[in-house]
């Protein structure tokens, strides 16, 4: 992650796109809309040499930008690409491997943790941050009450950051912001928005400058 500021700020998720041209486009364009503190690149269905290829072509346009560039799930692509940070959603036996292994020269995160206890075990791993929601998660207009309920309780008593996934609509930010998270991640509601990516991100970072709360120091 990047430094933080006084209030939530956004995470960018790659979309699902065939076409890397198109994909480092679109992204370029987003990135240029305002403050975006980090982006997941997510594999979804490519084999390991396309999603390499691909995370070859954006790491270095989310790091020109000023964001962390974090590679879902394979560290050896992480590794090659000279990526910031390893997001994980697996077993905490490889989220402890990742972190004895990577951290602190990487980022890693994790997106484990659907419950309470879960989340406090992933806790114990103390890594950067913790990942409420799934990647392809933002199937509604709003964020998950479930997430923005495990992030409400998890800002109000740990230290470590937390993502919360946010929905398809710009709007869903306010409720994941208002509930203490320090990150509201975005797919959809960036990615396909009508007016543009560079236009969403900025209006992102517009209602947040207007309805989030502001951090105590």
């Amino acid at each position: 992650m990047t430094l933080p500021e006084d209030r939530c700020r956004l995470v960018l998720i790659v979309p699902a796109m065939e076409d890397d041209d198109s994909l480092a486009e679109q992204l370029s364009h987003a990135l240029r809309g305002g403050d975006v503190a980090s982006v997941i690149l997510p594999q979804y269905d490519s084999n390991d040499s396309a999603f390499q290829k691909r995370a070859e072509k954006l790491v270095p346009i989310v790091q020109a930008a000023g964001a962390a560039a974090l590679i879902a799930g394979d560290s050896r692509v992480a590794g090659r690409v000279k990526a910031d940070g390893l997001h994980l959603s697996g077993s905490m036996e490889e989220l402890s491997e990742a972190m004895e292994k990577f951290s602190p020269k990487l980022i890693v995160g994790s997106s484990t943790a659907t419950d309470r206890h879960t989340a406090l075990e992933v806790g114990e791993a103390r890594p950067d941050y913790i990942f409420f929601g799934r990647l392809d998660g933002d199937i509604k207009p709003e964020a998950h009450p479930k997430n923005v309920a495990l992030g409400e309780w998890w800002a109000s008593m740990i230290e470590i950051p937390c993502i919360v996934m946010g929905g398809t609509e710009v709007g869903s930010v306010v409720a994941v912001a208002e509930s203490g998270a320090e990150f509201v991640a975005l797919r959809t509601a960036i990615f396909d928005n009508p007016a543009g990516a560079a236009a969403a991100v900025a209006e992102v970072n517009a209602v947040l400058d207007e309805k989030a709360p502001r951090f105590d120091d």
